[in-house]
């Protein structure tokens, strides 16, 4: 889907809420990420019990653009091997009045404080139980660091990120 395409779709999925919606702006963030940024009269709607609704619009966005992306290419999402948001080659994400934006630059902060301790004790540092998209954070956040690598530990809710200093500067 074009950019104007997914503007539109989050447009009307916002106005089927009832909540108003004042603005909305597309920016990309890397070649193949798109940051939607909506600006609504009542954010509570999306963001109250930690932004459990902005969650639910963000996944029934990414349901929507993968169901399109196999009818486009005329694929049965049953037997296909390939991941349909690999097929579209976008990675959609949805923020209302900056809610997403804080929550990302907080983890993106503690993601610096934890590897600056990592790097200070020269050990491993183990960052508190986390989301997926949480964890998906901090490992692009730390991607680039020459003396560091990162690794999910645990299963279920106490699934972590270990920054581990490999000495390499």
């Amino acid at each position: 889907m074009q950019k104007n395409e997914i503007e539109n779709l989050i447009r009307e999925l916002i106005e089927k809420t009832t909540v108003r919606l004042n603005n909305i702006s597309v920016l990309e963030d890397k070649p193949n990420n798109l940051w939607i940024a909506a600006d609504v009269q009542e954010p509570h709607f999306f963001i109250s019990h930690e932004g459990e609704g902005l969650h639910a619009l963000n996944h029934i966005l990414h349901r929507i653009l993968e169901t399109k992306s196999v009818a486009k290419l005329g694929l049965d999402s049953a037997t296909s091997s390939e991941n349909p948001r690999e097929q579209s080659g976008l990675g959609v994400l949805v923020d209302i009045n900056g809610f997403q934006k804080k929550h990302i630059d907080n983890i993106r902060a503690i993601a610096h404080m934890m590897s600056e301790r990592a790097r200070y004790f020269k050990s491993n540092i183990e960052v508190d139980p986390m989301s997926a998209f949480e964890r998906r954070i901090i490992h692009e956040f730390l991607s680039d660091a020459i003396d560091l690598k990162t690794e999910s530990i645990g299963t279920g809710r106490s699934r972590r990120v270990v920054i581990k200093y490999t000495g390499t500067i």
